[in-house]
């Protein structure tokens, strides 16, 4: 299963996230599919590349629950 879920890199105490595209099995910071989006939640930035993800859950891909509420927020769900 295809998984659409975040990829944590930054500093100690200052982490940022990748969201991505992997599947279900792989480890958090793993080898990815796709990368399809940034998320700081320091500054409450986010880029998404609304297009793929779209395409990505037409095909299946499941998000998580945290991805899931930043999509709301975006209004892609």
């Amino acid at each position: 299963m295809i998984r659409i879920r975040m990829k944590c890199f930054g500093r100690k105490k200052q982490k940022t996230y990748r969201i991505v595209i992997m599947y279900s099995k792989t480890r958090r910071d793993g080898k990815v599919i796709e990368e399809v989006g940034f998320f700081n939640p320091i500054t409450q930035e986010t880029r998404l590349n609304l297009s793929r993800i779209k395409e990505r859950l037409a095909q299946g891909a499941q998000p998580t629950n945290t991805v899931k509420n930043l999509l709301r927020k975006s209004q892609v769900i």
